[in-house]
């Protein structure tokens, strides 16, 4: 089955009941959370799934404005979700009524929206995300803008900025997974990328959005190269954490349910565009990469990562395949344990805690 086929089926088999809740607390209402209290009352280096799930999830991530949080996923038309926990999430519908004319003129046979990135700066809320088909590097990266998420506001509504990159099938790189990062100096930067030579960035305009018309372009990771590999790389996203710049990658397969491999690597740098290593010192151009976390028996293929970065502490954002659910994916949320050297790691528990 694959990615396109997978979550057709998941989001088709949940809409119903999740689309007829708007209101109140969805159906599903359900989510990974590391603790029920504080995440930092007891800091431990093994983590703790969450007692509660929300589903179907698919590529999240997660930014908050004033006492709420919002959540975003691959969708028909991006899902959209608020919480002022991280535990109960209220469906708010879609961001876009249906997918975006230029966007249906440039790739015909989309049918959904992936792998949203959300982020503010500049004033305004910046939400890029994937336009593609599956196992197609003809793609594209959108970008809508609000300048709140308060639904409520008469102030907010998403404004369609159209394309930001794009990718052909003459090129070795695929344009979808986007990632926004600010680096030390204000500056923002789009990262990229999902198999052929892997994860790609370039400097972006602050009043636009859109790539600088500096057209340097940086390669940060690939695993085509290695071997004995899948060569599967995609879905980077980049954090600052004390004196470095931190690459989360996923590796291997998602949309396989229970029989994806999805397994989150990262590497880091001194500088947003490379070259970044993993622990051990290997390149992640030449396919190097810690492990973060991979799935267990309960949890299968955990990958497609985003991280909340907040004062009590950062959390690892994103989906795994629920065994107990025929593969259902689902949102997981998990303290990042920072080591004395400076590496992330994480843990997954296949029972909640009681």
């Amino acid at each position: 089955m694959n990615r396109r086929t997978f979550l057709r089926q998941s989001f088709v088999a949940s809409a119903g009941i999740m689309l007829g809740r708007r209101a109140t607390r969805t159906a599903l209402a359900a989510l990974a959370h590391a603790h029920r209290g504080p995440l930092l009352e007891r800091r431990t280096s093994k983590l703790r799934a969450a007692a509660r799930y929300e589903r179907p999830v698919h590529d999240p991530c997660i930014i908050k404005e004033g006492d709420t949080y919002h959540l975003f996923c691959t969708g028909p038309h991006i899902w959209w979700r608020t919480s002022h926990d991280l535990e109960s999430w209220e469906l708010q519908g879609g961001v876009f009524s249906a997918i975006p004319a230029w966007a249906r003129e440039e790739i015909p046979r989309a049918d959904s929206l992936w792998a949203p990135d959300i982020s503010f700066y500049n004033g305004k809320f910046h939400l890029y995300y994937s336009v593609s088909t599956f196992g197609s590097n003809r793609s594209c990266i959108g970008l809508a803008t609000n300048v709140t998420l308060d639904s409520q506001s008469p102030d907010s509504a998403w404004v369609d900025e159209g394309k930001v990159v794009e990718s052909n099938l003459t090129d070795d790189w695929n344009a979808i997974d986007p990632n926004l990062v600010i680096d030390e100096n204000d500056q923002p930067w789009l990262a990229w990328g999902s198999f052929w030579t892997g994860i790609k960035m370039q400097r972006v305009d602050p009043l636009t959005g859109k790539l600088a018309d500096d057209d340097t372009f940086y390669s940060l990771a690939r695993r085509d190269l290695v071997p004995g590999t899948s060569g599967a790389i995609e879905a980077p996203f980049i954090i600052r954490h004390q004196n470095h710049y931190y690459l989360f990658v996923s590796f291997d397969f998602c949309c396989k349910g229970t029989l994806s491999t999805y397994k989150i690597m990262v590497g880091r740098a001194e500088k947003v565009t490379g070259r970044y290593f993993d622990r051990d010192g290997k390149s992640m151009l030449r396919g190097g990469g810690s492990l973060v976390v991979e799935g267990d028996d309960r949890w299968r293929g955990p990958g497609h990562n985003a991280v909340l970065q907040e004062p009590d502490g950062d959390k690892l954002v994103f989906h795994a395949y629920d065994a107990k659910t025929a593969g259902m994916p689902t949102l997981l949320i998990s303290s990042i344990i920072w080591d004395a050297d400076g590496w992330p790691t994480v843990s997954l528990n296949s029972e909640p805690p009681t």
